[in-house]
């Protein structure tokens, strides 16, 4: 770290505190980005089933976005004079996007990822209500990396809502 930064902004070294709660929270989000990456590859690779189909392809594609997202959370962590940590600090919490028992079960896959994508669009809010003020980079970041979870929620709530009907057909 240099040993001043007298520029004004979220880098300037009064500022170093405020610096360190938002590398934290770009930390926690790191994470949950690599977590759903993880758990995406597993909802896009082990589901049978024709009408499987569509949501694996849709969380293959996603895997990719939520990859970039993580990338940009690195990045601005380090931007922010911050770590990005390596594999040992990991430690999972996504217990809603575990496999299920069975795979023909993807209302379980679906309803996992809706579960993971509102945890996203909560946690980033905080982030965008933290920095709204005080780093606007960041700021901006997340703003465009939270439309597209609200995009992928909403995919997903259509899924469901599809299955939900087909299943209440087949009951009347």
């Amino acid at each position: 770290m240099p040993a001043t930064r007298n520029s004004g902004g979220i880098l300037a070294d009064d500022r170093r505190e405020e610096r360190e709660k938002i590398v934290a929270m770009l930390t926690k989000a790191y994470w949950m980005e690599v977590e759903t990456v993880m758990s995406y590859i597993a909802g896009s690779t082990n589901p049978d089933g024709v009408r499987a189909q569509e949501v694996m392809s849709s969380l293959r594609e996603d895997i990719q976005e939520e990859l970039g997202h993580a990338m940009q959370y690195a990045t601005r962590i380090k931007e922010l004079y911050g770590v990005v940590p390596g594999s040992l600090e990991f430690s999972a919490e996504q217990d809603y996007l575990q496999p299920p028992d069975s795979q023909s079960d993807i209302v379980h896959v679906i309803k996992g990822v809706i579960a993971a994508e509102s945890g996203a669009i909560d946690f980033y809010n905080q982030i965008i209500e933290a920095t709204e003020a005080s780093d606007p980079v960041t700021n901006d970041m997340v703003i465009a990396i939270l439309r597209d979870e609200e995009g992928h929620r909403r995919l997903f709530e259509g899924f469901l809502r599809e299955y939900e009907e087909a299943s209440s057909q087949r009951q009347a």
